[in-house]
């Protein structure tokens, strides 16, 4: 299983939202690309970007952070405001290796479907959850559609990734969801990578034995709750046969 921590982006600072809500930041460092020298420091080979003002706004104001973060050498999927060809052919330029459509992904599967073609194991769909419906716009806005049922509509169109987060448990830490996560990793073809919550090693084990093929680490890291080298280390034995 890949262990991705998070880096969310605003106004050029490291932040963490309490369950999506713009009010609600704390501020953790002014140098992005300090954060992840560190997550490299403690074994890291992914990393999980956000652009919170892209998110709300549909404008990349991050890009030029995210273009040095690209630049460290770490396996980069980034996501916030991505929602027309031309952007999403801006980041992959920049060595991204995954781009992740969430709001346009909800309003416009065609295409989505599209894109998911046109750029074969390049497009990761964020499919963020309130009480189970799939939420848009920096999760302002829900929908009226089942989030795991949409799930399965992006697998049936070519959709090799998704991640999905239950924004209950986003910042929260009160654990991550591990039943929904169960529900995601049986359908078939679909990897699925699970964010929002995840604070243990234990939840860790639990997601990689279900079958996740990721998880995205975020105010657990930050707070000192969970040790980012202790996880890689922890996920790398449990993985030796």
């Amino acid at each position: 299983m890949q262990l991705l921590p998070a880096i969310d982006l605003r106004g050029g600072q490291v932040v963490r939202l309490y369950q999506g809500d713009y009010d609600q930041m704390t501020v953790y460092s002014a140098d992005p690309c300090a954060v992840a020298r560190g997550f490299i420091e403690a074994g890291a080979s992914n990393l999980h970007v956000v652009d919170l003002d892209g998110a709300r706004d549909g404008a990349p104001a991050n890009f030029s952070t995210i273009a040095a973060l690209a630049r460290l050498g770490l396996r980069v999927q980034v996501g916030g405001g991505i929602r027309t060809r031309e952007r999403i052919e801006q980041y992959l330029a920049l060595g991204v290796e995954r781009v992740i459509l969430g709001t346009v992904a909800v309003e416009d599967f065609d295409f989505t479907a599209r894109m998911a073609r046109d750029f074969p194991g390049r497009i990761a769909v964020g499919v963020d959850m309130k009480d189970g419906m799939a939420a848009t716009h920096g999760w302002r806005q829900v929908s009226d559609l089942d989030g795991v049922a949409l799930c399965r509509r992006f697998a049936s169109a070519g959709v090799r990734t998704v991640i999905c987060t239950d924004i209950s448990r986003d910042g929260a830490q009160k654990g991550t969801n591990l039943a929904l996560y169960q529900k995601l990793c049986a359908i078939p073809g679909l990897r699925v990578i699970a964010s929002g919550g995840v604070g243990s090693i234990a939840e860790l084990k639990a997601l990689a034995a279900m079958g996740a093929w990721g998880a995205i680490l975020g105010k657990a890291l930050y707070t000192g709750q969970l040790s980012l080298a202790e996880a890689v280390q922890a996920i790398r034995t449990e993985e030796q046969p």
